[in-house]
Formats: structure tokens, sequence, C-alpha cells
């Protein structure tokens, strides 16, 4: 039996087929799978449509609900704001994060102090967002991008602002590089300050080197969490592109040529993904139904004990009911030490782990 002071490796509470984890090496636990909006919420998801995969995720034991001032123009945040409210959630029940850098007015206009992460914008950004969400405070504010411009004592201190006047209990960053979340520590130690707590970096099968070489030394020193995004590769990883080929209605029938260009010129990465649906095929059923490539995409980014939760993004309640069913495999023992290694043999991308020390 775990001695009092030891923290388990996960809880399964409230809900029995989710997986609950701690927040890095903070006191807080997140649903392992949570519900983002970027790409859906307010933008080319309908709103009724939004409310729907919320509360779905939601009663499929999903606490952790992330969002951005970017997302949208604050669209998807007064999505979010509205679906706590229309189904009567309890807020202390939620985990609910926002990110600041991308701002602007109410009125679309983007002024010369809207973006980056000046103190300025900092607090005229988390006022807009908390109104935005008609709550008093966040549980986790994120830095959306390093800021070149902006002394990092000068963030710091803006984040530790928000949290002193109770707008946010913990800060972190999302796609920072290890040396600038080093540095946001080392400044944060000086000044006896707090630290960013987490990171939300993207991680899948294809992107794999920040999370599992570069920040190795994070997790050690600082116990660093992990809130991933886009663990389906903007959807690559449920196969429905394989052979090149763009479905109407698929986000990448919709999105710019950027999404286009990365299915179009994948070929490599879409053969994979090909050989990963046989993997797949042969793990068996998940509620009747055969588990599917992104299925097994998404148990694979949380078998990773670094990710604390891993957001994904959902049009329709059958996307949540899917996705949610993936922590079984992992709860179940499905993802073996056999399985790993063909997963490995097909990716052929595992990174090399070379430490480096930033005492």
């Amino acid at each position: 039996m775990a001695s009092a002071d030891e923290k388990p490796v996960m809880a399964k509470m409230p809900h029995p087929k989710m997986m609950y984890r701690f927040l890095g090496n903070s006191g807080l636990r997140v649903s392992v799978i949570s519900l983002g909006g970027w790409l859906t919420h307010g933008g080319h998801t309908g709103d009724e449509a939004s409310y729907a995969t919320m509360k779905a995720a939601y009663d499929g034991g999903v606490n952790f609900f992330d969002s951005a001032e970017g997302y949208a123009g604050g669209r998807a945040e007064t999505l979010l704001g509205n679906a706590i409210k229309k189904f009567g959630w309890d807020r202390d029940h939620l985990v609910v994060s926002t990110k600041l850098y991308w701002g602007q007015h109410d009125d679309g206009s983007i002024g010369i102090n809207d973006l980056g992460l000046s103190r300025k914008h900092i607090l005229a950004g988390m006022r807009k967002s908390l109104k935005r969400l008609q709550m008093d405070f966040v549980d986790l504010i994120y830095a959306h991008r390093p800021d070149k411009y902006t002394p990092m004592e000068e963030v710091v201190r803006a984040f530790n602002h928000l949290i002193s006047t109770g707008q946010a209990l913990y800060w972190g960053t999302s796609e920072w590089s290890a040396e600038e979340i080093q540095d946001a520590w080392r400044i944060a130690d000086k000044l006896n300050l707090i630290g960013p707590v987490m990171e939300q970096p993207e991680y899948n099968m294809f992107k794999r080197d920040r999370v599992e070489a570069e920040y190795s030394e994070l997790y050690r020193k600082h116990g660093l969490g992990l809130t991933i995004f886009s663990p389906l590769r903007r959807g690559i990883l449920t196969g429905k592109y394989n052979g090149g080929k763009i479905p109407e209605g698929t986000r990448a029938h919709k999105e710019g040529s950027w999404f286009k260009d990365e299915i179009l010129n994948g070929g490599d990465m879409l053969k994979k993904v090909e050989k990963l649906t046989d993997i797949a095929a042969g793990l068996g059923e998940l509620n009747g139904k055969p588990v599917t490539t992104g299925q097994l995409a998404l148990a694979w980014t949380i078998k990773n004990e670094h990710v604390s939760s891993a957001i994904i993004g959902a049009t329709s309640i059958a996307q949540i009911d899917e996705n949610l069913a993936a922590v079984e495999l992992v709860q179940n023992g499905v993802l073996t030490d056999a399985v790993m290694g063909e997963i490995e043999k097909i990716l052929d991308n595992q990174p090399k782990l070379v430490p480096k020390r930033y005492d």
C-alpha cells in the first residue's frame, strides 16, 4: 500500500471509464483525454454541434476543457463559457484553460499591444478571456508561444500576477523550447516566484523529438506536465486520408493549402498509417467495434507517462465516443511491449535521447 505522502500514478474517479493523471508535479488531476476548441468551436463546427460534443465529452468523464483567446477570434472561449452555463456544470468539477498571445479588441481589430506576452497584453487579454468565459478565474493559463521581444522576467512576473490575484491557478507554456522553459524557471527561482508547471506541445506518432528527447531534463528537474495537442496529427492518423484522398467535409477539405499540402505530400507518412491500420485491426474490439487506427494512435500518446492529458478536437458525438474509448487500450494493457515494438518498427523515427543539463 502506498504511503500517505506518495502520489498514485493515476486516479480513476469520478468516471469509471476515464483515467485521471496529475498535471506534472502539481496536485491537480486532469482527465487523460481532454477537449479543445482549436479549428472547431466557433470555427468549422456549428454552435449546437460544439455544445453537443462538449456535453458528450463531459458525460464520458472529461473534466479538462482547453481554449485560447486566439481560437476563432475569442468565439471558442465564448462557446465554452456558454456550455458550462447551459448544462449547469459545477465549476469546481472542471479544469478550464485558455492561452494568451494572439489577442484583439472586441470589434475584431488588432491593436499594437494585442499581440505577444507584454505585461500589458497578458493582463488585458486575461480580463477579456474571463469575460468571454463568464468566469472569475481559469485553472490553467498558457503563454501560447514564446515572445522574443519581451524580457523573460516581465513574462514570469505577469503570469505570477495572474496567480497572485486569483485570475489563474497555474501557468504554463505552449510550443516553447526546453531552453526557454528553463530560462523561465531560472528567473522564477531567483525571484521566489512560480515557474511554468505545464507545457502544451504538439505530440503524435510523427512529431516526437521535443516530448521524448528535448524535454527530458525538464521532467526530471521540474516535474513538467504535458497537455499535448494534435495527437491524431490533424486527422491524418485516423486513416481517413490514406491514399492521399481528401474526402469532402473533412478539415483538410475546408482548411487552407498548408493542411492539404501536408496530406498531398505525405506519401511516406500515409503509407505508415496504412500499416498502423493493420496493427489496430489485430487488437480486437472496443465497445463491440473493431479498434480503429485513430484509437491506436491516441492510446499511444497517453501511454507516455509524461503526458498528463491529450487534447482532442471533435465535430461530432461519434468522434468523441470513439476517442474516449481509446483509454481502454491503456487501462487494459492492450498496448504490450510487443505491440509497441511493432509500432516502432513502422514509425522508424524514435528520437535519440541526448540529455542536456540546465543546472
